[in-house]
């Protein structure tokens, strides 16, 4: 009998020999392979802890003990020990298992995390909390791929390290974000790992890693030039914190020795600890981006397919942004941390002088493409519109308010899908609409965002252009697209109903309006929108519907309310979109059909409307 085949819950792995618990982190290995080739889900994150969550879990006593985890697509191992095994088949489909820490599904899962760098903040406001009840529990914040690049991390390292508190953090160095970190910091984490083994640690290290090997070649060579090499945890005991480490993240005796002792010290310590992305599965170490988040694979050899041959939103920015930069040498790239997930994969290797991945802050992205374009070149700021979020300030403050013109290229705008509530991009028409200086577009097609990136390029201001994850409707891109700001595009004519569709359920609304016999306009648009297509067809029609991918409170609907309101015109209305709530994870089709955005759903409601 297989050893997982015992193990429920963190209890059960205490009772194993440290033999049986190696045998348990491979048997794990080949179970998330398994059950993420059919799935879909982050693979390479997950193989890398698969040996440090059995420790924590073997040392510490969760869920009194509080482990906090960062990025939190690396909790699949977790999610094993902690009960929910047997439901891992059902991971990020609709009713199943989130592919982040929930709160909602275990008490195991501390805090929610579906971006990153919050763990430390959280895990010392646990502790505090544990401080005050005279608690000897532990709060415990395990952060990695990257998410030590955002300056949140940061920020409360400085504040924890002034504290009492019994908090530990780990830092999970896989020297990898979802792409390539870049900066100092991980210059520095390299330099740790890099070059002739250090005469020795501390006395602290000294007793706690007796056992300990590094997974890395710690001798790797250096230039015989540099002078001044740092010792290890300079940078976090300025801070304040006990530093102990780097040690081999994958020898579970090692982890266990460590960590035991760790348990019995007091204050803020900070754990480094070296893992390897992909460990274990050759495909994902050879390849640990492509690996990070996948869709179904073979297991055995890796190879995936890719299910439509037609070209994503994503694949269209990538072409575009191409074919800009033969001729537009001002034009400059930056995303922060994700080069791959944004197309620019091909970009950064064939214009490297112009193409900056920030790591994981958005903050900074933003602003340092203000600085960039007041120096005379022409960002384009490739983002996820779940992480625009991350930087509303410095789009207001630093950028909106100085007019400094640049173009965003808002990725996975609308419903995300499995995924979840974490990563859906449902709320950006409704917080950037509102900010003066701004043209937001929403394509509903491959053609129309080819060319809206080429107009919002061109535009001597600020521009963003929303689109989906996922594929379009298949349409080849044109040479000539006319396309006028703030202008509408009428599809079809029709009767008594008038569908204002703002972005990608055009081809939906259409099914709908023909059955309907109603006419439909694509918005294009929703600032500046469009307000004589709208006041023209509120006057010739009995009934506006309004359709969007986006939340209904301060979305396109409210922006066309507007428009009637200030031209007082009185017309019958109908908002459609996602309502006030968060959105569960499923596939897009499913969260579309549960918010009612489906052919079906519109027409019932649009009907149903009709009759009351």
């Amino acid at each position: 009998m297989a050893v997982i085949d015992d193990i429920n819950y963190p209890s059960d792995i205490k009772k194993l020999s440290r033999d049986k618990l190696k045998i348990l982190a491979k048997e794990i290995r080949e179970f998330i392979i398994d059950s993420v080739s059919e799935t879909g889900g982050h693979l390479s994150s997950n193989l890398g802890v698969i040996e440090l969550t059995i420790a924590l879990h073997y040392v510490f006593n969760a869920p009194k003990d509080k482990l906090i985890w960062d990025v939190g697509h690396q909790t699949y191992t977790h999610k094993i020990l902690t009960g929910r095994k047997k439901q891992m088949h059902t991971l990020r489909k609709k009713n199943g298992l989130s592919g982040f820490p929930n709160r909602n599904e275990s008490p195991y899962d501390e805090f929610g995390a579906g971006h990153s760098s919050t763990s430390i903040s959280a895990a010392l406001g646990i502790a505090e909390g544990l401080k005050k009840t005279k608690s000897k529990n532990r709060a415990i914040a395990i952060i990695g791929d990257g998410a030590m690049t955002a300056g949140m991390a940061f920020e409360a390292l400085n504040n924890a390290g002034n504290s009492e508190n019994d908090l530990l953090v780990i830092l999970n160095d896989n020297d990898m974000s979802i792409s390539k970190n870049v900066g100092a910091l991980n210059n520095y984490l390299a330099k740790l790992l890099s070059g002739k083994i250090y005469g020795g640690f501390k006395s602290t290290g000294k007793a706690l890693l007796s056992k300990a090997t590094p997974i890395l070649e710690l001798a790797r060579k250096t230039e015989e030039h540099i002078k001044g090499m740092v010792i290890p945890g300079t940078l976090f005991e300025e801070f304040g914190f006990n530093y102990i480490g780097p040690i081999d993240g994958h020898d579970i005796d090692a982890l266990i020795d460590t960590l035991s002792n760790i348990k019995s010290l007091k204050g803020p310590q900070f754990f480094h600890v070296a893992t390897k992305k992909g460990y274990g599965y050759k495909p994902a170490e050879d390849n640990p981006n492509m690996y990070h988040g996948v869709s179904k694979f073979n297991a055995n050899n890796g190879n995936t397919e890719k299910i439509n041959s037609q070209k994503t939103f994503t694949e269209i920015f990538s072409d575009w942004i191409m074919a800009q930069a033969k001729s537009k040498k001002k034009l400059c790239a930056i995303t922060p941390a994700m080069s791959d997930g944004s197309g620019l994969t091909l970009f950064s290797e064939k214009y490297p002088d112009r193409f900056y991945d920030v790591g994981i802050a958005e903050q900074h992205a933003l602003t340092f493409a203000a600085g960039l374009s007041l120096s005379g070149y022409k960002p384009v700021v490739a983002i996820y519109s779940t992480f625009m979020q991350r930087a509303y300030d410095q789009f207001i403050h630093d950028i909106a308010i100085q007019n400094i013109p640049m173009l965003f290229a808002i990725d996975r705008a609308g419903i995300v899908g499995a995924d979840g509530a974490t990563h859906s991009g449902n709320f950006d028409i409704s917080f950037l609409r509102c900010i003066p200086n701004i043209v937001l577009m929403a394509p509903s097609n491959e053609n129309d965002c080819y060319h809206m990136l080429t107009l919002g390029y061109r535009y001597e201001g600020i521009c963003a252009v929303r689109y989906p994850r996922g594929y379009g409707t298949g349409q080849s891109i044109t040479k000539n697209n006319k396309i006028l700001i703030g202008k509408a595009k009428k599809v079809q004519a029709g009767k008594d109903i008038v569908i204002l569709c703002f972005g990608p359920l055009l081809e939906t609304c259409k099914a709908v309006a023909i059955e309907l016999n109603a006419s439909l306009i694509d918005m294009r648009f929703i600032k500046p929108i469009d307000e004589t297509i709208i006041v023209k067809n509120a006057l010739s029609h009995k009934l506006l519907v309004t359709v969007e991918d986006n939340t209904l409170k301060g979305g396109g609907g409210s922006a066309v309310l507007e428009v009637l309101s200030a031209k007082q015109i009185s017309c019958k209305t109908l908002c459609l979109g996602i309502p006030d709530k968060f959105l569960e994870h499923g596939s897009q089709d499913e969260v579309y059909k549960i918010c009612g955005l489906d052919k079906d759903g519109i027409l019932s409601k649009i009907v149903n409307h009709i009759n009351r």
